[in-house]
């Protein structure tokens, strides 16, 4: 079920993404080219698909989220581009291909990062995109300015490169992790709840600790998959992390303890989500795939 529900929600969001890179002028030709080069070569949409299930969780329809669906892949884009330079983690590949500085330059994967993160909000706020009125757009673009800035994925980002080498117990881990893949897992749910106009309260607290608990998981599962995966599977380098030092869960709490402990996050997701009746199993499937997947 989880397969075909990926592969109309990819469908759907790679046409909205598409419609975003037509350069206004010549002059920008190769930069849209490496913004376009960045977010259309692959990847498993995890973030709008979150976006897509939260929105008809609430009995809306996913159109009504193809601006957040748009918005949270190009943030997560532009982290990966930036993620990637020589000054940060200095990776070669991803998804299978050359990262964006290898395909380009860096001055030019520095643009194209900056123009995503800028276009990202632009989509939260295009009509063609999304029909919210004004009042829920700002509440959008404000909870992913938090979720993508320095209280949010760059704050995280930003603990990851000043803990390498360094030894961190559990909490500290996720506090980073939280923070640096966890927000913007949170927020994709968050901005598809609101596109539905019909988010309450309670239902949003839900929604939030099922987020908070997915988005810790998806964290464990890569860096299991950092350990027990290939480079051709993952579509990056394997064994990264490790080869930086950065800590991780298995380091820290050994592989089966590892797996087991994203097994507990992913039940702990679908505990919250007992409120919801069966428009939400787009939501538990991807819980469940969160912690499956081998790539």
């Amino acid at each position: 079920m989880i397969a075909a529900y990926s592969a109309a929600s990819q469908a759907r969001v790679n046409a909205a993404l598409e419609t975003l890179f037509n350069p206004p002028s010549p002059e920008l030709a190769r930069l849209y080219e490496a913004m376009r080069y960045s977010v259309m070569n692959g990847g498993k949409r995890v973030r709008p698909l979150l976006a897509y299930a939260a929105c008809e969780a609430l009995g809306g329809k996913a159109e009504q989220a193809n601006g957040a669906a748009c918005a949270v892949e190009l943030i997560h884009a532009y982290s990966l581009v930036h993620d990637d330079l020589p000054a940060m983690d200095d990776d070669d590949l991803r998804r299978g291909q050359p990262t964006t500085h290898k395909k380009f330059d860096e001055a030019c994967a520095i643009l194209a990062g900056d123009g995503l993160q800028s276009l990202a909000f632009s989509a939260l706020l295009d009509p063609r995109l999304s029909a919210s009125d004004a009042e829920t757009r700002l509440q959008m673009v404000s909870a992913l300015a938090l979720a993508a800035g320095p209280a949010g994925m760059v704050g995280g980002q930003a603990i990851d490169l000043g803990s390498v080498g360094l030894k961190l117990d559990q909490k500290a881990l996720e506090y980073m992790h939280r923070h640096k893949t966890g927000a913007l897992i949170e927020v994709s749910v968050k901005l598809g709840a609101l596109a539905s106009g019909q988010a309450e309260r309670d239902e949003l607290k839900s929604l939030q600790s099922y987020a908070q608990a997915i988005g810790l998981a998806f964290q464990v599962q890569d860096d299991i998959l950092d350990v027990e995966s290939d480079t051709a599977t993952l579509g990056k380098r394997q064994g990264a992390d490790i080869a930086r030092d950065k800590p991780t869960y298995p380091a820290l709490l050994g592989l089966d303890a590892a797996k087991a402990y994203a097994l507990e996050l992913r039940d702990q997701a679908l505990h919250a989500l007992r409120p919801f009746d069966a428009a939400a199993e787009p939501l538990r499937d991807l819980a469940r795939y969160i912690v499956d997947r081998r790539n």
